[in-house]
């Protein structure tokens, strides 16, 4: 069975620059791979992005999606 039928389907909106920073990264990668086992995908880094997320979990905290932000040292984007 391929790999992505044993992944279970997210959905996530995210906003414009991210989307266009996520396509950025996913070419940047792309170049420098060494082997072409599997394909990075965008999917690909998002669930990279998730595995971040949960190792650093304890330090989340917050009421909005700013204050999460902050708590894991991240700045607020441009609106």
């Amino acid at each position: 069975m391929p790999r992505y039928l044993r992944l279970v389907r997210k959905e996530a909106r995210v906003r414009e620059d991210q989307a266009a920073a996520l396509a950025e990264l996913r070419r940047r990668v792309q170049r420098q791979r060494k082997t072409r086992h599997e394909p990075v995908t965008d999917n690909t880094l998002i669930r990279v992005a998730v595995d971040l997320l949960l190792a650093r979990g304890e330090e989340l905290a917050g009421d909005t999606e700013d204050d999460l932000r902050a708590s894991l040292g991240l700045r607020r984007p441009e609106d």
